[in-house]
């Protein structure tokens, strides 16, 4: 009796291998899980709701809000492309997820801005137009990184952003996009007076050590678009992607700087650019947007080596 209990026991056993084996095989992550526009669940972050929403649709409220709407259609267009290509790198990755079991949210900080009332038909058109693209290397999706203005000159993902988790050769380092010529004058040159009790605090946040009271601050080194990589406080030194987050990437404009020094019982930082500068110059867009560029055009001539691919029509 034993053994024909073992022997059923067995035979379940097999029949379900049997069973799992015949299964259609699960849809490999990125690109190749999308072939018809998916629906995705996101996080309202001001209200707590959970909704679904297609992802075309989503993607409107997104350019929006990341660009000025009232651009020339081609710039808007490149934005949307990124937008989308972040979407699903960020959705594959499943950051949202673990926060709120959502595929995304419309927190800037935790996934990308989101505002459809800034909805307009040059924003509708952009959408519409690039429906299903995104962009590739190698066959995967891209980090689609941008900023506002990049002071004219690309930065490399470890100089802007200090990322290195993994190799990024499709940012167009170095490449020039003389956004100046048309960015915003505060953009072309900023000074900002940060309180140094605040640089303290900065400072103790990132490296876990006090640096006492301020008395020097110094750029201690500069990455090779000129953007200060590293900088001294006191005698610690901090990266300067972290301290612009530390400070406020709004009072500390970009770390494309021309000077930071300790005056009148402040830190004064001068400089150019508004953000990271890694990836696409939103400035740079428009630029080449007016001057007949396709969205194409400006997404490859700040990331090299790419594929803008239909995932759907």
């Amino acid at each position: 009796m034993k053994k024909i209990k073992l022997m059923s026991l067995m035979a379940i056993l097999l029949a379900v291998l049997a069973a799992s084996s015949c299964k259609a095989p699960q849809r490999k992550p990125g690109p190749a899980a999308y072939t018809a526009e998916p629906t995705i669940s996101l996080f309202v972050n001001q209200t707590g709701e959970k909704k679904n929403i297609k992802l075309e649709e989503y993607l409107a409220g997104v350019v929006a809000a990341e660009m000025e709407p009232s651009w020339p259609v081609n710039a808007l267009a490149a934005q949307a492309i990124l937008a989308r290509t972040f979407t699903l790198e960020n959705i594959t990755a499943g950051r949202v997820k673990k926060l709120h079991g959502t595929d995304a949210s419309t927190s800037v900080e935790e996934f990308q801005a989101y505002d459809p009332g800034r909805i307009n038909d040059n924003v509708r058109k952009a959408v519409e137009m690039t429906r299903g693209k995104v962009v590739l290397y190698k066959g995967q999706f891209i980090k689609s990184w941008f900023s506002a203005c990049d002071g004219g000159v690309e930065a490399s993902a470890k100089e802007g952003l200090a990322y290195t988790k993994t190799p990024t050769p499709y940012v167009n380092a170095g490449a020039k996009d003389n956004c100046l010529s048309i960015t915003t004058p505060e953009n072309k040159a900023w000074s900002a007076e940060i309180p140094l009790e605040r640089v303290r605090t900065a400072v103790k946040e990132i490296a876990g050590k006090d640096p006492g009271p301020v008395n020097s601050v110094a750029i201690s080194k500069k990455g090779p678009s000129g953007r200060a990589e590293k900088i001294r406080v006191n005698n610690i030194e901090v990266g300067g992607p972290a301290l612009r987050l530390a400070l406020g990437s709004e009072v500390a404009r970009s770390m494309f700087l021309d000077s930071a020094s300790v005056e009148g019982g402040k830190l004064i930082l001068k400089g150019k650019g508004f953000g990271h500068g890694v990836g696409m110059c939103q400035w740079g867009a428009h630029l080449m947007a007016r001057n007949g560029k396709t969205p194409e055009e400006i997404v490859k001539f700040y990331f090299k080596g790419v594929e803008v691919r239909d995932l759907w029509e």
